[in-house]
């Protein structure tokens, strides 16, 4: 299979704090990943200064006062920031990412050189925002938390509309709590998503633990995003359902392994199993002395290992039939027997 595109979603979990964020950007860098991930977003932009917060967040933050607008402001870096965080993902060979949460941030990240896109799901019916995306991108994934199908229809045929290809899209199954309920992953809508629309599908992961992201890549998912930290205790809102960095380096290890596991269609004999047909199958032998001129039945044959002469599966052609020669116990028979 194609190799699973694996973006670490550090998000906004560096707290605005820059030394913060380059040490989850070493960290990060060194579990495997392909992409690195941020937020960017002015946050007057993005809600009024009366959005409350989601139930979610008013746990993590731990202030069930404080607006939405409050909030953000408290996490999100400036825009000059991000030329600086760039470098430091891009040194380390890693690809630099970050998720424009209005217009204005999307142009400073196309002015930066960004040509691949996510929408995030609170964006999903945001027209003027997926026509702005899909006028600049190379790539663009599509997050589906909290939308129906006709939801994720309308949004990839307006992109389909202001000039994308199904080539150039990936819808992303999602649930959008933090931390996700398992019984809530619906991953076989993921699937099902792909098919339907005819285009890439994969799966941005809220779940505690790494199970779900290494079973969405088992069922075809080609990108896996998964937001991730240096310490969960960490003031924010997404560090409880973010993965530490023994955590993600187990996810992309998992990932890797079913990518191999997946193989091919083709049943086949593996070279590494090949040696063991002799040892483990069996073939058609005499149960005792056999005479010559006797009939052959159940009663004189037995099926044993090794595989060292008439597979079992032609039985039906001894069994009656007279031997030319003695035959001694547990001889392996052969064609020139009958």
């Amino acid at each position: 299979m194609t190799k699973t595109f694996i973006i670490a979603e550090i998000g906004v979990n560096h707290n605005a704090n820059f030394e913060l964020a380059v040490e989850m950007i070493e960290a990060a860098s060194k579990c495997g990943v392909d992409a690195i991930k941020f937020q960017t977003a002015i946050p007057e932009l993005v809600q009024t200064s009366t959005a409350p917060k989601a139930e979610y967040q008013k746990v993590t933050t731990g202030n069930a006062d404080e607006s939405q607008l409050e909030m953000s402001r408290k996490f999100h870096f400036t825009h000059d920031i991000f030329p600086l965080l760039k470098q430091e993902v891009e040194k380390r060979g890693k690809m630099f990412l970050s998720t424009a949460f209005d217009l204005k941030s999307l142009d400073y990240l196309t002015g930066m050189g960004e040509t691949i896109y996510k929408i995030p799901s609170g964006e999903i019916t945001n027209l003027p925002y997926i026509r702005a995306i899909a006028q600049r991108a190379s790539q663009v994934y599509i997050s589906t938390g909290m939308a129906n199908m006709e939801e994720v229809e309308a949004a990839v045929n307006a992109l389909l509309a202001s000039g994308q290809t199904k080539e150039q899209i990936t819808v992303l199954q999602c649930n959008t709590e933090y931390p996700s309920p398992i019984a809530d992953v619906n991953l076989l809508a993921m699937v099902e998503m792909g098919n339907k629309l005819g285009i890439k599908y994969g799966y941005s992961d809220h779940t505690p633990g790494i199970d779900i992201s290494i079973a969405a890549v088992a069922l075809g998912a080609t990108v896996i995003e998964k937001h991730f930290t240096t310490d969960k205790n960490l003031p924010g809102p997404d560090q409880q359902a973010s993965l530490d960095p023994s955590e993600f380096k187990a996810l992309v290890d998992g990932i890797r392994n079913i990518e191999i596991a997946l193989g091919s269609k083709e049943k086949i004999t593996s070279p590494s199993e090949g040696k063991n047909k002799f040892i483990a199958r069996r073939s058609i032998f005499s149960s005792r002395d056999i005479e010559a001129g006797e009939i052959l039945s159940m009663e004189n044959l037995v099926i044993l290992r090794p595989e060292s002469g008439i597979s079992p599966m032609f039985i039906d052609e001894f069994i009656g039939k007279t031997v030319k020669t003695a035959i001694p116990r547990q001889t392996a028979l052969s064609w020139e027997h009958i």
